[in-house]
């Protein structure tokens, strides 16, 4: 039967790709809240010109190396270069009932806010031309390669059998594990450990983290690319592992002092990164599941982050990185094909081998994204520097490197 495109699907798709837009700014307001005032629009701009940098780069080549024609299961071929060939018709392969350009243009909005997703590892210090050097160096080098893995036909993790509906490997292992590699990789803010560094204004945060939960159910909902009941599984697993989460959270913070509001908008961050890799597999009450058990491991990791003494800033690899390690993980325990006959049996229903899939697929992606991260990171150091002059990052980012401040 030929693939013929369905006007409900492509309105979904074309919504989704809009509403997982958003998060990208909607991720500036989250960061640039937990910032000191001198470095606000400089937290901003890292979320926006990530979208202007990834949107090229991923119409130019980003796209082919992701979803073209694979090569030995590892890199996409050449035949979609410049979205050669990806027009309104659909594709057999990754778009059978919408326009092969709204999967490109739904795609690329995955690619746009993953980079984006680092930059809280070092805020308040980063050579902005270094930065744009490496944000279109790691969309090359990690995330096109490790989306076309997992989502690719013929991928590597593809072929394995690795579940991971909406990206939990893809952007929050891929995001946190090169977060971590670049805050050992740069020095540490002037005064850390010494200095208080209390966040600038929390309810940009709050905005932020509303934002953020408002595109997912884009970010996971369209991951269906259908309008259909695959969809509002995905979109209530989303809602109810993000509240999950901030419950648990705000019940570890109560515990140690007082209910913290920041700690509680991290918290459903977390269930949301958590439920990403599962949401389109596992059934509502898995979904509580999963955005409890994320919540701690996020949280102690921070701690363990804390008790380190590194510099990272905004704690993407403990939110993140740990958040998707614990949701591609527990994909491997609840998934069913009760929910999703596309997928596949988890642990819990009597396929043990799926979880020993989801470990390895994680496992390759951290170390892949951490050891690249951390090369390149290493190599621009020596030659652009990765920080700022100490006398810059004192004067703060917004004047130091844009000339401009957010208030008068």
């Amino acid at each position: 039967m030929e693939p013929t495109i369905n006007a409900g699907d492509t309105a979904w798709v074309l919504i989704s790709t809009a509403l997982v837009l958003v998060m990208t700014p909607a991720l500036g307001f989250f960061y640039s809240g937990m910032v000191r005032r001198k470095n606000v629009l400089s937290t901003l701009n890292l979320s926006i010109i990530t979208m202007a940098l990834v949107s090229i780069q991923w119409v130019l080549i980003g796209y082919t190396l992701a979803f073209g024609t694979t090569c030995k299961g590892l890199i996409g071929g050449l035949a979609f270069l410049g979205l050669n060939g990806v027009d309104g018709l659909p594709n057999a392969d990754y778009a059978p009932t919408i326009p092969h350009l709204a999967f490109s243009a739904y795609q690329m909005m995955f690619a746009v806010i993953t980079p984006a997703l680092i930059t809280g590892a070092f805020v308040e210090r980063i050579r902005f031309k270094t930065f744009l050097l490496f944000t279109v160096v790691w969309a090359t080098l990690v995330y096109d390669p490790v989306a076309h893995w997992v989502w690719g036909v013929g991928g590597v993790l593809h072929n394995l059998g690795a579940l991971d509906f909406a990206g939990g490997t893809v952007v929050h292992v891929t995001a946190g594990f090169a977060a971590l590699a670049l805050a050992l990789a740069i020095r540490p803010r002037h005064g850390f450990g010494s200095v208080t560094m209390e966040p600038h204004n929390i309810p940009y945060s709050i905005l932020g983290a509303g934002l953020l939960w408002f595109g997912w159910f884009g970010f996971n909902g369209g991951s269906a690319l259908a309008a259909n009941g695959l969809a509002v599984s995905a979109i209530v697993n989303t809602n109810t592992a993000a509240a999950a989460a901030g419950l648990v959270w705000m019940a570890l913070s109560w515990r140690d002092d007082k209910p913290s509001v920041l700690g509680i908008i991290t918290g459903a961050v977390v269930g949301l990164v958590a439920i990403t890799p599962a949401a389109g597999y596992v059934t509502p009450l898995a979904s509580i599941a999963i955005g409890a058990a994320a919540a701690p491991v996020s949280y102690y990791a921070i701690k363990l982050r804390q008790h380190l003494k590194f510099d990272e800033s905004l704690d993407v690899w403990a939110c993140h990185g740990m958040g998707g390690v614990t949701g591609a993980l527990l994909t491997g325990l609840f998934a069913t094909t009760a929910v999703n006959s596309g997928g596949a049996n988890g642990l819990f229903y009597g396929n043990p081998h799926q979880f020993v899939v989801q470990l390895e697929a994680v496992a390759v992606t951290a170390l892949y994204s951490f050891g690249i991260t951390y090369i390149v990171a290493k190599a621009l150091d020596r030659t652009l520097g990765l920080a700022v002059t100490e006398n810059e990052e004192i004067v703060g980012l917004d004047i130091g490197e844009h000339g401009e401040r957010a208030y008068s």
